[in-house]
């Protein structure tokens, strides 16, 4: 094997790569490989240097040596592959041309120097390592002794001074050690803590699991439990802690201590407890209030199989008249005195009274046997209303309304079943108050519907869910199509259609009416007009539209009419507009005065529901109207052959006086061709009937208009 033929500073660099990858798998540095043969090159060098010199000199070589272990090489394997490379490589690639066998005894010498080198090195480096390690271990031990005095002051100062209480016990639960603050929480007697069992602070408040989890921690099953605990001081009085016990084990993991720690919560406790009672009862009669209510309730109602309530819904008769006349202060002090006499009431297991609010009471019983009960509970409370209250020298007459609910557990929320408690309550008071009624399931779910109806009326409106049907006016001298009534419809997303005997009286009660009859106007005016457009071969088609009173009362009426007429381009004639006879009964001129002047423009007013007032004939000399529209009930006489003769001398009546005074009359109701041709013979001008067409779309009346005209 021979180097290769290249300068001698390729071949030096060359046996420090071999020297570095053969030591570098056991050195101890934290260089990289190409890193550690750099640290290597100067010292082949200098071994170079050494086998060229004239005379050899062991120093250089043993300085090589010991300048290994300054690269980490502290393994003797280090010393080991480092001989045996030098021994392998330096002549071939560090000799030059010098004799071989010279050389060779040379790179021994090297060796040999280097591995004393290495060894002095070590040796001096091993000592000086143990002497610092002795010196840190004194200091060490110094130091610990120092840290733990500081850390046993630490603890005392923790421990005493702490402001939560700190007690230490073993695991059989003796007390060995208690700080300050928790012999002050016991009423500052250590001897009465110390040496004491904790066994024996047992609490009737105690959690079930309290004394499980204790059992658990000092088996060693947990490390930790954290909960509300009572005890009793040795004054009798009750502490409150948040106590939290956590388990101390020694350095083997064997438990050896129990480490309690107890925050007072007595104050808060109270103070909670106060404000629980504030918010759960009402400030003016202490009674509890709808909070507390509504929980008691909840839990009556998801009692277990075979339980029931009973509910009593009581509302005071005129209460707003006492606070009216006499005052709040005195309204207040009748309710303090409802208050306690509905408390007497209650005093059985089970049964509890609350104030809702304002004048509302409610009584709850629960048992098996609520039937019963809630019916005498009901009596008991109507008995103490009975008697009269004395308010600031008054006596004073209380009555009151109930509506009681009874039934089984489970079936129903507590919402619902107040819902249905409130809807009988009223049911009570509509019935004439000092009463109570039973909860009625039919009349509750007609009462809720309304409620729900009424709340989505503007919603209704808004979003364009009503329509128009149009039921047609027929002549009945000729028997043509002479115009048509506007009857609005609802189509509800839950219920489909709804009739407006149903949602009128809503609207009516709502306010609504206002808005949803200008709507029903502007529809019916606009329709009427598209049919003037496309009837060109007959005479116009008139449409009725219904006023509700509280129109009549509103001030935009004649202005909303006139510019809905006059924006749709109609004739005032081809509008009339229906009052209930209901409506005009003592009527003033202040609410005459805007259906003249509709009159005076030429709108037609008809007098809907004739005869089923009580107006006196003499006052349709001073109403504007030009039409009577007769009930159907006056046409039900005629529908079997022969007509009921009163029924006709009534009607024929009626017509007379009606023409006398310039008036049409309309007939509503007709079903049978026989009521038509007896109609037709007293004299009456138009009708409307099922037995021309039940309402139905604009262009149903626009078809039969046609026809009539090229009959």
């Amino acid at each position: 094997m021979s180097a290769e033929q290249d300068g001698p500073e390729d071949r030096l660099r060359r046996f420090a790569t071999i020297w570095s990858r053969a030591i570098f798998p056991v050195t101890a540095t934290s260089l990289t490989r190409p890193e550690f043969e750099q640290q290597l090159v100067p010292l082949a060098r200098r071994l170079h240097e050494a086998l060229q010199e004239r005379v050899f000199d062991a120093a250089e070589s043993q300085a090589v040596g010991a300048a290994l272990i300054g690269t980490h090489c502290t393994d003797p394997e280090a010393l080991s592959r480092t001989l045996d490379c030098v021994d392998a490589y330096l002549v071939l690639y560090c000799g030059g041309e010098g004799p071989r066998e010279e050389l060779r005894a040379r790179s021994a010498r090297i060796q040999h120097a280097m591995a004393a080198g290495f060894a002095q090195a070590l040796r001096e480096r091993t000592l000086a390592e143990q002497e610092a390690i002795s010196r840190a271990a004194l200091s060490a031990r110094s130091a610990v002794a120092e840290a733990l005095h500081a850390s046993e002051a630490r603890f005392r100062a923790v421990f005493h001074g702490a402001a939560i209480g700190i007690g230490i016990a073993d695991l059989d639960g003796t007390v060995l050690e208690v700080n300050d603050a928790l012999i002050r929480m016991f009423g500052g007697l250590e001897h009465q803590l110390r040496g004491r069992n904790v066994g024996d602070w047992t609490h009737p408040d105690d959690s079930p699991h309290v004394w499980k989890l204790y059992e658990e921690l000092v088996r060693g099953e947990r490390e930790h439990y954290r909960v509300e605990k009572a005890f009793y001081r040795p004054d009798g009085t009750v502490l409150w802690t948040n106590l939290t016990v956590s388990l101390l084990r020694d350095a083997d993991g064997v438990p050896q201590y129990q480490l309690a720690l107890m925050e007072d919560t007595t104050e808060r406790r109270l103070l909670n407890l106060r404000l629980r009672y504030e918010a759960t009862h009402d400030a003016l009669t202490g009674l509890p209030n709808r909070t507390l209510f509504f929980e008691r309730l909840e839990k009556a109602l998801a009692a277990g199989e075979g339980a029931r309530f009973g509910l009593c819904y009581l509302d005071l008769d005129g209460f707003k008249t006492v606070n009216d006349s006499l005052g709040h202060a005195a309204g207040d002090r009748l309710l303090v005195e409802v208050a306690d006499r509905l408390q007497s009431c209650a005093t059985a297991p089970g049964e509890m009274v609350a104030r809702l609010g304002g004048d509302e009471f409610v009584a709850l019983t629960t048992g098996p046997d609520t039937e019963t009960e809630v019916d005498e509970l009901a009596g008991r409370i109507m008995n103490v209303l009975a008697t009269p209250i004395r308010v600031d020298g008054r006596e004073l007459t209380v009555r009151g309304s109930i509506g009681i609910v009874e039934g089984p557990a489970g079936e129903r929320g507590a919402a619902e079943v107040l819902r249905s408690a409130d809807i009988t309550m009223y049911r009570a008071k509509s019935a004439g108050g000092n009463r109570y009624e039973l909860a009625d399931p039919e009349a509750d779910a007609r009462a809720i519907t309304r409620h729900g109806l009424t709340t989505a009326l503007p919603a209704a409106l808004e979003r364009g869910e009503f329509f128009i049907e149009y039921q047609p006016l027929v002549h009945l001298g000729d028997g043509s199509v002479r115009g048509a009534e506007a009857l609005v419809r609802w189509l509800h997303p839950q219920h489909g259609v709804i009739g407006p005997d149903r949602f009128i009286p809503l609207a009516e009660h709502t306010g609504l009416i206002v808005p949803l009859g200008r709507w029903v106007l502007e529809e019916s005016v606009r329709q009427a007009r598209l049919w003037e457009a496309r009837h060109t071969d007959a005479g116009p088609l008139r449409v009725n539209v219904n006023l509700s009173p509280m129109q009549l009362t509103h001030p935009g009426l004649v202005s909303d009419t006139v510019d809905i007429l006059e924006r749709e381009g109609l004739e005032p004639g081809a509008l009339c507009l229906e009052v209930t006879e209901s409506a005009l009964i003592g009527a003033d001129d202040d609410l005459l005065k805007p259906l003249r002047r509709l009159a005076e423009m030429g709108v037609d007013i008809a007098l809907d529901d004739f005869g089923t007032g009580y107006s006196n004939l003499a006052n349709l000399r001073r109403l504007p109207v030009s039409v009577l529209k007769l009930d159907r009930s006056f046409t039900q006489g005629m529908q079997h052959f022969p007509a009921d003769p009163v029924d006709l001398k009534i009607v024929e009546g009626i017509v007379a006086l009606a023409h006398s005074l310039d008036l049409a009359v309309t007939v509503e109701g007709v079903e049978t061709g026989a009521q038509a041709d007896q109609l037709r013979e007293l004299g009456c001008d138009t009708a409307q009937g099922w037995y021309y067409a039940r309402p139905g779309p604009p262009d149903r009346l626009h078809e039969l208009a046609l026809a009539d005209a090229t009959s």
